[in-house]
């Protein structure tokens, strides 16, 4: 064979070489103060490989899990089968990585508002060790007791998913959940773990003879975790109500707004455009992993419901970096498909001053449900994602029975 044809030959082959070099599931791992986060991740072709000389490069997605969930990339490539970079923009985030021996290894920046830069490896991925044996039945609802929140509250809820020995888990505070950690039994107890290149967790749970859970996490805090039911029975303090955590001052007062949409234009509750509608706020940031749990649903009930009289109004705060071009919001709003109005309204730390309206607000999202009167009628802390389970099951349904309700109110005044 001729010089020149095993040249030709090696243009025709490399394409589909590059590709098949980094498609698949991943077993990586990503370090966060000192804490190693085992995950599983996913690589694909975008599109036709491209060859230039002995150059080669491929389109590539990356794509992160929270339970079903899927988070891929928006944008990357695999350049001469070894510089790896993919970027996320709706997380601002972007892995920059090289690929030698069947190693993937480099670093993983997150744009969020508490980000940062961690390493990250990843190696091709193998079937799991089998959990060990007779692991105990932990499955159902828990509560975390005495736990540390800045919120104010004294219990979170721990929701647990278990076949056999393998468990699917989320703690459930009363903005949001953890995401899916996810993890087997070994050694006496389940090691779980959660990456999605928003949010990160590492939990052991450990059954005890007493029949509660001992909880240690991201190696450092350590909680109890007690059947909700005997939580009831030995009037332990509840979890926070998701629909009492926050109010409004005056529930006869019409809760304004006044903030630019991304164009620039101001966009204000007296506007024609809401007179007569049913509104729902939501307080929310492109930074907040719970936002993006939220958004498809959202985009769903404003489907179904607009042309019946419903509103949405995102109330979107992002980092002082961000509100000059707010790339990270653009793509957030891309990534889902979101056709209801989305204001830009300034920095997190700055919302309360100008949710003036609200009482004992701090959680990310709120959802502030308002009639065709433009009254406050229900006010909804946080959003519990699809890892949740019944629970996330719950919040749907009554978003949209309130939605349905106030739509079938009949509109006497105006704003």
């Amino acid at each position: 064979m001729s010089s020149r044809t095993s040249f030709a030959l090696f243009l025709a082959f490399a394409p589909a070489a590059l590709a098949q070099s980094i498609t698949g599931l991943w077993d990586a791992t990503v370090k966060i103060n000192d804490l190693t986060i085992p995950f599983r991740m996913e690589f694909a072709l975008d599109g036709p490989c491209t060859q230039s000389g002995i150059a080669g490069a491929c389109g590539v997605t990356g794509t992160f899990f929270n339970g079903e969930e899927r988070f891929t990339s928006t944008s990357g490539g695999l350049v001469n089968n070894t510089d790896l970079d993919v970027k996320w923009d709706h997380y601002l985030s972007e892995l920059k990585a090289t690929l030698k021996d069947g190693v993937i290894t480099g670093s993983y920046t997150h744009g969020g508002r508490r980000g940062g830069t961690y390493p990250f490896e990843a190696h091709r991925h193998t079937a799991e060790a089998k959990a060990d044996a007779n692991a105990p039945s932990i499955g159902g609802l828990w509560e975390l007791q005495n736990v540390k929140s800045g919120k104010g509250e004294s219990t979170w809820r721990f929701i647990v998913q278990q076949t056999g020995g393998d468990v699917s888990a989320t703690v459930l505070r009363v903005d949001g959940d953890t995401g899916a950690l996810t993890g087997t039994y070994r050694g006496g107890k389940f090691l779980l773990s959660h990456f999605d290149g928003a949010r990160s967790a590492l939990m052991e749970v450990t059954p005890a003879a007493d029949g509660t859970l001992a909880i240690l996490m991201d190696g450092k805090t350590k909680m109890t975790a007690v059947r909700s039911e005997e939580a009831r029975a030995k009037n332990l303090p509840p979890p926070d109500d998701f629909n009492k955590h926050t109010g409004v001052k005056d529930a006869n007062e019409p809760f304004r707004f006044s903030f630019p949409d991304l164009n620039g234009k101001i966009v204000s509750n007296t506007d024609p455009r809401f007179r007569g509608k049913v509104v729902l706020v939501e307080i929310t940031g492109s930074w907040c992993p719970n936002c993006h749990d939220e958004a498809p649903f959202l985009v769903d009930l404003y489907k179904k419901y607009h042309e019946q009289g419903l509103e949405i109004v995102a109330l979107s705060f992002e980092e002082e970096s961000q509100l000059a071009n707010p790339t990270r919001l653009r793509a957030f709003i891309k990534k889902y498909g979101i056709e209801y109005n989305v204001l830009l309204c300034g920095q997190p730390d700055d919302a309360k001053q100008k949710l003036t309206q609200a009482v004992n607000w701090d959680s990310w999202p709120t959802s502030f449900f308002i009639d065709r009167q433009g009254l406050v009628r229900l006010v909804h802390a946080g959003f519990p994602g699809s890892p949740s389970g019944e629970l996330y099951r719950q919040a749907t349904k009554q978003f949209k029975t309130e939605i349905e309700g106030l739509l079938a109110e009949n509109v006497s005044g105006s704003r």
